[in-house]
């Protein structure tokens, strides 16, 4: 069975392949795989960052926060645009941003910066938005005055600044928590583009004109959320442009029979349009002639999302013949056990599948049913198998099932056995002998063994296996096709992952 590597004196050995003066390609594979080693200290991984590898270190599940706070206060700028981006962007708090926006000396960077911190909707602290309020850089305050999040002391503030565009940002975002003395004053502001602003956001007392939306650039995202006047809006229904018609069908504001004459329109996506709007009766949604191609991409109706903790409105629309609607509602964290039920049925896969992705209410048969033939996305990556609800007792009795997912299921079970993992390892079925890969109870031999396996994804597991006897993964990390995912072994000693990610000779 070979050395323990976890009691392995790596010195002599690991200078014999050259550590860090290895062939450059050979060292990049091992850094890159390095960078997900689960066993990596926090210390190595800001190392890493240094090391130009700032994409795969913050592409982990598991940043740690130490890593998080070394990448915002990085020196070199692409680290620190790299926390901007998903999926990093999701990593930081309201104090991280703050930093990282402020940290910039370049106007033009904390600008695109804050935009980002904006999308993420995390916030910043108070001191940063005093400070960002004062910014010398114009954009960088019209950006802040965008923000919804923004102390209406600082907005009032930005509706006297200096710059037109910072006060009708100013406008547009808080109109609705300005006194009528300030709305007042704003809208006598002496600069068009403060005045075009007061316009758009007052919309529901006074709807916008076609003169005023014709002298509009990208007019679309207005013609779909803002009040319009009736005769503009019935022209918009004949508008030749159906990108354009889709947008008004989404408009809340629209008069019914302008909706009915959309529910009739020639583009089957203006007409999918109006099936989804929330006035709608059951019987008038069925009548809008739509056709679903149950293989699309599909994204939850707003309207039914905001009504996930309303009992009566998910059993409702569970129920609809809409497959959107239906979808929509499988979304939801928690719902009541004879929705989830129902949901659990439902003939649309991909309703069962967000379902099992998205609902803690989600049945355990129907988890495994999903496991069947979905492993997980990069948003839900632990669903259906990482779900609560998903068994865990009783699974041996899959052990011989024609099913390769559900016979690996078998070694999840408390009571199966290494002998269970060593015939799993030579299944004819390449995903029944990755999970062997991954069990900690496989023989180093099988380890081995499974190094020279058809499927390469069952040969990079059995790399990063704990159990590799130490002249067998030294190899694999002098290998270059091989090094990467050796380098992700957790048995690697610490001592040797120093050597790796060393800079000097």
């Amino acid at each position: 069975m070979g050395t323990d590597v976890r009691t392995w004196d790596d010195s002599r050995r690991w200078e014999q392949d050259r550590g860090p003066q290895a062939e450059p390609r050979l060292r990049r594979a091992r850094l890159q795989g390095l960078c997900f080693n689960a066993a990596l200290p926090d210390h190595l991984l800001i190392r890493l960052l240094d090391l130009d590898l700032a994409p795969h270190v913050l592409a982990r599940r598991d940043v740690p926060p130490a890593v998080v706070d070394a990448a915002v206060g990085h020196p070199d700028r692409r680290v620190r645009g790299r926390l901007a981006e998903w999926p990093a962007s999701r990593l930081l708090s309201a104090a991280q941003w703050s930093r990282l926006v402020l940290g910039e000396a370049g106007g033009a960077r904390r600008q695109l910066l804050l935009q980002a911190a904006g999308e993420n909707r995390t916030g910043l602290t108070q001191e940063a938005y005093g400070r960002l309020a004062a910014d010398p850089f114009g954009p960088v305050r019209q950006e802040l005055a965008r923000m919804p999040e923004l102390p209406l002391p600082l907005r009032l503030a930005l509706l006297a600044d200096p710059l037109p565009q910072v006060r009708a940002a100013a406008c547009e975002a808080g109109w609705r928590h300005l006194d009528d003395a300030t709305r007042a004053r704003t809208a006598a502001d002496p600069a068009p583009a403060v005045r075009a602003a007061v316009t758009l956001a007052r919309h529901e007392e006074v709807p916008l004109t076609a003169a005023f939306l014709d002298a509009l650039p990208g007019r679309g995202p207005l013609v779909e959320s803002h009040r319009l006047d009736r005769d503009l809006a019935r022209r918009l229904c004949t508008d030749p442009d159906p990108w354009l018609r889709r947008n008004l069908a989404r408009n809340p504001y629209l008069d019914p029979d302008l909706v009915d004459v959309l529910a009739a329109d020639p583009d089957h996506g203006v007409r999918l349009a109006v099936s989804t709007r929330p006035e709608l009766t059951e019987e008038q949604r069925v009548a809008v002639r739509v056709d679903i191609d149950p293989r699309a991409m599909r994204r939850p109706v707003a309207w039914v999302v905001a009504l996930h903790e309303d009992e009566r409105a998910v059993r409702r629309l569970a129920a609809s013949a809409h497959l959107l609607l239906r979808s929509s509602v499988a979304t939801a964290r928690r719902l009541p056990p004879d929705v989830a039920e129902r949901l659990a049925r439902d003939e649309d896969r991909v309703v069962r599948l967000f379902l099992a992705e998205n609902c803690d209410d989600a049945p355990a048969e129907m988890l495994v049913e999903v496991w069947q033939w979905w492993d997980g996305s990069y948003s839900s990556p632990d669903r259906p198998y990482g779900h609560p609800n998903f068994p865990r007792r009783d699974l041996l009795r899959h052990a011989d099932d024609p099913h390769p997912r559900l016979r690996q299921l078998a070694l999840d079970d408390p009571d199966s056995t290494p002998a269970l993992v060593e015939r799993f390892g030579t299944d004819e079925d390449a995903e029944v002998r990755l999970r062997a890969a991954t069990d900690p109870r496989l023989s180093a031999a099988s380890a081995v063994r499974m190094l020279d396996d058809p499927d390469s994804a069952v040969r990079a597991m059995a790399a990063r296996h704990p159990r590799l006897p130490v002249p067998v993964l030294v190899a694999l990390l002098g290998d270059e096709a091989t090094a990467e995912a050796a380098a992700r072994n957790p048995a690697l000693p610490v001592a040797v992952m120093e050597r790796m990610t060393a800079t000097g000779p």
